[in-house]
């Protein structure tokens, strides 16, 4: 590879980390020409971007942006990497842990993360990322719990108006019956 060829790759690199707020380093080491085009595909269906790259190459894109804001990322450069960017949080947890149960395996390997300027290291985090709540969910969970006190009160004005209303007419039923 060309120093030229090198410099488009850290520049494309850079692009992507910019870009997005959530990537992925996993380690695809042991898996077949086959399965990375799976996981490939499994990616590009959920709208994650998997990019395969040199470690030196992604060191010098995210030391060129911010060497302190991802200095916890550097280590988990080793082996061949694979980097999952996307919108989503944990969406490229889900696809490697789905990615796992379909092929029986324990690859991909997570190696780290980078979800909203924290830094999730090790493979035993994958689980916990997986139930990471999107901007969505959260948005609607708020939406919900400002909801329920109004749903509460609007509840309560119904039930004290029909026990008014049932009361009211007890009395005329009492009398119309006399």
């Amino acid at each position: 590879m060309t120093k030229e060829q090198k410099n488009e790759v850290i520049e494309l690199l850079k692009s992507k980390f910019e870009q997005y707020n959530n990537f992925y380093i996993a380690d695809t080491e042991s898996l077949t020409v086959a399965q990375v085009g799976k996981l490939r595909r499994a990616c590009f269906s959920k709208e994650v971007e998997m990019k395969v790259a040199k470690n030196t190459l992604i060191r010098k894109a995210l030391e060129s942006l911010d060497s302190e804001k991802y200095a916890g990322v550097y280590d988990s450069l080793h082996k061949v990497t694979a980097l999952m960017f996307s919108e989503n949080p944990k969406e490229p947890a889900l696809i490697i842990s789905s990615f796992r149960k379909e092929s029986n395996t324990e690859r991909p390997v997570l190696k780290a993360a980078f979800i909203n300027g924290d830094i999730y290291t090790g493979d035993d985090n994958l689980k916990a990322l997986t139930q990471i709540k999107t901007k969505n969910e959260l948005i609607g969970e708020v939406i919900g719990l400002l909801q329920s006190p109004a749903k509460r009160v609007l509840a309560a004005l119904l039930h004290h108006h029909e026990q008014k209303a049932g009361g009211a007419e007890a009395p005329a039923a009492e009398a119309a019956a006399e």
